[in-house]
Protein backbone atom coordinates (compact mmCIF):
# COMPACT_ATOMS: atom_id res chain seq x y z
CA UNK A 1 0.00 0.00 0.00
CA UNK A 2 0.90 3.77 -1.14
CA UNK A 3 1.70 6.03 2.08
CA UNK A 4 2.24 9.77 1.73
CA UNK A 5 4.32 10.93 4.78
CA UNK A 6 4.25 15.04 4.63
CA UNK A 7 6.76 16.67 6.67
CA UNK A 8 6.05 19.47 8.26
CA UNK A 9 7.96 22.05 10.39
CA UNK A 10 8.42 25.51 11.58
CA UNK A 11 10.15 27.25 8.42
CA UNK A 12 11.40 30.55 10.33
CA UNK A 13 13.06 27.84 13.12
CA UNK A 14 14.68 25.55 10.45
CA UNK A 15 16.13 28.84 8.42
CA UNK A 16 17.57 29.88 11.98
CA UNK A 17 19.74 26.45 11.75
CA UNK A 18 22.83 26.38 11.26
CA UNK A 19 23.72 25.06 7.21
CA UNK A 20 25.70 22.59 8.56
CA UNK A 21 22.79 20.59 9.87
CA UNK A 22 20.60 22.04 7.60
CA UNK A 23 22.89 20.18 4.76
CA UNK A 24 23.53 17.09 7.29
CA UNK A 25 19.72 16.17 7.30
CA UNK A 26 19.12 16.80 3.42
CA UNK A 27 21.87 14.16 2.83
CA UNK A 28 20.55 12.16 5.47
CA UNK A 29 17.11 12.29 4.29
CA UNK A 30 18.69 11.60 0.42
CA UNK A 31 20.42 7.86 2.34
CA UNK A 32 17.11 7.17 3.37
CA UNK A 33 15.37 7.43 -0.15
CA UNK A 34 18.22 5.22 -1.35
CA UNK A 35 17.83 2.51 1.55
CA UNK A 36 14.09 2.39 1.04
CA UNK A 37 15.26 1.99 -2.93
CA UNK A 38 16.75 -0.90 -2.28
CA UNK A 39 14.19 -2.43 -0.30
CA UNK A 40 11.31 -1.89 -3.28
CA UNK A 41 9.80 1.31 -0.92
CA UNK A 42 11.07 4.55 -2.47
CA UNK A 43 8.31 5.92 -5.12
CA UNK A 44 9.36 9.55 -4.97
CA UNK A 45 10.50 12.51 -2.42
CA UNK A 46 11.16 15.87 -2.55
CA UNK A 47 11.38 19.22 -0.34
CA UNK A 48 8.96 21.70 -0.76
CA UNK A 49 10.14 25.50 -1.76
CA UNK A 50 9.06 28.12 1.32
CA UNK A 51 5.05 28.20 1.98
CA UNK A 52 5.46 31.98 1.16
CA UNK A 53 6.18 30.52 -2.78
CA UNK A 54 2.73 29.25 -3.45
CA UNK A 55 -0.46 29.80 -4.86
CA UNK A 56 -4.24 28.33 -3.51
CA UNK A 57 -6.41 27.88 -6.52
CA UNK A 58 -10.53 27.91 -5.13
CA UNK A 59 -13.28 27.55 -7.88
CA UNK A 60 -16.44 28.62 -6.41
CA UNK A 61 -19.63 28.91 -8.60
CA UNK A 62 -17.52 28.62 -11.69
CA UNK A 63 -15.30 31.34 -10.84
CA UNK A 64 -11.51 30.44 -10.14
CA UNK A 65 -9.89 32.44 -7.23
CA UNK A 66 -6.03 32.24 -7.12
CA UNK A 67 -4.72 33.49 -3.78
CA UNK A 68 -0.76 34.37 -2.77
CA UNK A 69 0.97 32.65 -0.03
CA UNK A 70 1.46 32.34 3.10
CA UNK A 71 -2.08 30.54 3.49
CA UNK A 72 -2.69 29.32 7.50
CA UNK A 73 -1.73 30.59 10.64
CA UNK A 74 -0.18 27.79 11.74
CA UNK A 75 3.41 27.13 13.89
CA UNK A 76 4.44 24.53 11.25
CA UNK A 77 4.20 24.61 7.55
CA UNK A 78 4.49 21.76 4.61
CA UNK A 79 7.86 21.56 4.04
CA UNK A 80 8.17 18.25 1.66
CA UNK A 81 6.99 14.44 1.39
CA UNK A 82 8.07 11.41 0.87
CA UNK A 83 5.83 8.73 -1.04
CA UNK A 84 6.77 5.03 -0.09
CA UNK A 85 5.43 1.50 -0.27
CA UNK A 86 4.79 -0.15 3.07
CA UNK A 87 3.02 -3.09 3.84
CA UNK A 88 1.26 -1.63 6.62
CA UNK A 89 0.56 1.38 8.77
CA UNK A 90 2.66 0.01 10.91
CA UNK A 91 5.23 -0.18 8.63
CA UNK A 92 4.81 3.10 7.27
CA UNK A 93 5.10 4.95 10.67
CA UNK A 94 8.54 2.88 11.05
CA UNK A 95 9.44 4.98 7.64
CA UNK A 96 8.43 8.02 9.07
CA UNK A 97 10.36 7.62 12.14
CA UNK A 98 13.42 8.09 10.17
CA UNK A 99 12.62 11.08 8.34
CA UNK A 100 14.93 13.94 9.52
CA UNK A 101 12.13 15.98 9.46
CA UNK A 102 10.68 14.12 12.42
CA UNK A 103 13.12 14.97 14.39
CA UNK A 104 12.46 19.34 14.10
CA UNK A 105 9.14 19.03 13.22
CA UNK A 106 6.17 16.54 12.82
CA UNK A 107 5.61 13.57 10.09
CA UNK A 108 2.11 12.95 9.34
CA UNK A 109 1.29 9.43 7.57
CA UNK A 110 -1.49 9.37 5.28
CA UNK A 111 -2.65 5.98 3.48
CA UNK A 112 -2.95 6.95 -0.79
CA UNK A 113 -6.48 5.94 -2.05
CA UNK A 114 -5.51 3.59 -5.19
CA UNK A 115 -7.76 4.69 -8.35
CA UNK A 116 -7.41 2.52 -11.22
CA UNK A 117 -7.28 4.31 -15.11
CA UNK A 118 -4.54 6.93 -13.65
CA UNK A 119 -1.15 7.05 -15.32
CA UNK A 120 1.40 5.14 -14.66
CA UNK A 121 -1.54 2.52 -12.90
Amino acid sequence: MKYLLLVHHNEDRFKEMPEGTRKDMLAESIRLCHQLESKGQYIHASPLQPEATGTVVQVRDGKPMVTDGPFMETKEQLAGYFLVDAKDRAEAIKIAERVPGARVGTVEVRPVIAISGLPNE
